[in-house]
C-alpha cells in the first residue's frame, strides 16, 4: 500500500516530541507540506531539522488552549502552504494521579480539560473552516485508551479523552456530505515524553497499568503514527466518525 501526501498540507499539533513528532515525519516522507506546533518551544527546531532534511514543513508555536492563538496557527499554514487539506489534532497532557476522586484538584481537572477537549474543539473550529473552502479535508483527532474505559486514579483525563470521542462523531456527522473526514484514533501506553513523565510521577499507578498490556509491552510513537496516516489518505475514504484503537489489547480485556 503506498500512501502518498503530494500536493498536500498537513497540520500536526503536539509536534514536539512523541507521536505528533512521529507522524510529522511520516507525514513529510509522504510527500506533504507539514505545520508542526506545539506549545513547546522545541518544535521549532524540530521542523528546522526536517527542513534541512529536504522536507517542507514549518514550525510554530501554539497553546491549543488558547483559541486566539489557533487561529493565528491556522492561518499561518494557510499564509505559508496555501490551503489545508490534513489535521491531526494530537496534543494531550496527563492529569495528576489521585487515588481518590475527592481529592482531585480543581485547577487541575479545568488545565486537563481546557487542553485535551477544548484545545482539540479550537483546532477543529478553525481547520474546518479552510477546509470548507476547498470542499474536503480529514481531520483525525486524538483520544485514548482512557476515552473507551475507566481508568482508576485519572477521572479528568478520562473526562476529557471520553469528549474527544463524541465531539469527533458530531462533527463527523456533520461535516459528512462536505467532503471532510472525522476521525478519532485511541492510543494506548505509548513510550512518548508525556508517558515517560507519567512514570516518573506515578510509578506505581503507570507499573498497573503498563502490566495490563495483553502484548507485553508499551506500543512506539511510529505505529499509532502509520494508523493516523492511513486515516488520513484515500485508502480510509469510507471511515466516517470512527474510533481506531492502538493500545495492545488493553481495551479488549
Amino acid at each position: 500500500m503506498d500512501i502518498t501526501f503530494k500536493d498536500k498540507v498537513a497540520l500536526v499539533t503536539g509536534a514536539a516530541g512523541g507521536i505528533g513528532l512521529a507522524a510529522a515525519r511520516m507525514f513529510a516522507e509522504a510527500g506533504a507540506s507539514v505545520a508542526m506546533a506545539d506549545v513547546d518551544f522545541h518544535v521549532i527546531e524540530h521542523a528546522k531539522e526536517l527542513e534541512n532534511e529536504g522536507y517542507d514543513t514549518i514550525g510554530i508555536k501554539c497553546d491549543v488552549s488558547n483559541e486566539a492563538q489557533v487561529k493565528m496557527m491556522v492561518e499561518k499554514v494557510v499564509e505559508v502552504f496555501g490551503q489545508l487539506d490534513i489535521a491531526y489534532n494530537n496534543v494531550g497532557i496527563h492529569a495528576a494521579v489521585r487515588e481518590d476522586l475527592a481529592l482531585t484538584e480543581g485547577w487541575d481537572f479545568d488545565r486537563v480539560i481546557a487542553v485535551n477537549l477544548r484545545g482539540v474543539w479550537n483546532c477543529m473550529k478553525y481547520e474546518l473552516i479552510e477546509m470548507k473552502k476547498q470542499g474536503k479535508g480529514a481531520i483525525v483527532n486524538c483520544s485514548s485508551q482512557g476515552g473507551l474505559v475507566g481508568i482508576p486514579c485519572i477521572g479528568a483525563y478520562n473526562a476529557s479523552k471520553h469528549g474527544v470521542l463524541g465531539l469527533t462523531k458530531s462533527a463527523a456527522l456533520e461535516y459528512a456530505r462536505q467532503g471532510i473526514r472525522i476521525n478519532a484514533i485511541c492510543p494506548g501506553t505509548c513510550e512518548t515524553p508525556m508517558v515517560k513523565q507519567a512514570i516518573e510521577q506515578s510509578p506505581e499507578h503507570m507499573e498497573r497499568v503498563i502490566d495490563a498490556i495483553p502484548l507485553g509491552r508499551m506500543g512506539k510513537p511510529e505505529e499509532i503514527a502509520a494508523m493516523v496516516l492511513l486515516l488520513c489518505s484515500d485508502y480510509a475514504g469510507f471511515a466516517i466518525g470512527q474510533t481506531w484503537t492502538m493500545d495492545g489489547g488493553y481495551t479488549v480485556q
